[in-house]
């Protein structure tokens, strides 16, 4: 999701050299228009309207783990960060992890600066390997698309707005030879959602 919606900076590591474990399963969660639409001038795309329910399974899915006493993990690109207000950072009950290359220590409110998504993922093995429970990206467009194509197990979990807005940032597309669609997912409501004039539906995607 485009998200409007202690501290350790962690040096770059070579993709080759990241320990993160193949048997964690990376999820990545995002809002879409028919055209793939994420955002648009740093909100989504159908600000100031407000999706509360569509909000409200973004923090159930990304706050809630499945290991009693650890919490998860959301990593996001500098601009996604600054797209929450000041108010709701950090995303509370989560590790928030915040990618730059500029920054030498992480945002104000961030926990944890990492300058690519394989040295976070470095990070949730290594120094948060006994905090951490699930990985959630929450964006921006290129982080997702590292997400989509990385190794090992990867779940997609996407809100289908059925309405187009403007946009001017999208997700990259979801190949169905390498995406499948699952007929359901636990937690996950299977019913079209409704919110002032505006249809959505929530969808699971894993890799093939």
């Amino acid at each position: 999701m485009l998200c409007w919606r202690e501290t350790l900076a962690v040096s770059s590591f070579e993709k080759s050299q990241t320990t993160f474990s193949m048997s964690r399963v990376l999820n990545g969660i995002v809002a879409v228009c028919p055209n793939l639409g994420i955002g648009k001038d740093g909100n989504l795309p159908w600000h100031p309207i407000r999706l509360s329910n569509e909000f409200a399974h973004f923090r159930k899915m990304t706050a809630t783990p499945s290991i009693a006493g650890r919490k998860n993990v959301v990593v996001m690109g500098r601009k996604t960060w600054f797209s929450i207000p000041e108010k709701n950072r950090p995303l509370k009950g989560r590790i928030n992890i915040v990618l730059s290359r500029e920054y030498k220590v992480p945002p104000a409110g961030a926990h944890y600066l990492a300058s690519d998504f394989s040295s976070a993922l470095t990070l949730v093995d290594t120094e948060l390997a006994e905090q951490a429970d699930q990985v959630w990206v929450i964006g921006g467009s290129s982080l997702y698309k590292e997400l989509m194509e990385s190794p090992g197990t990867r779940r997609l979990f996407v809100t289908q707005v059925l309405q187009q807005f403007d946009c001017d940032t999208f997700l990259p597309e979801i190949v169905p030879e390498k995406y499948q669609l699952l007929p359901e997912f636990p937690g996950v409501p299977k019913e079209l959602q409704e919110e002032n004039g505006i249809q959505y539906r929530f969808e699971v995607y894993e890799n093939i």
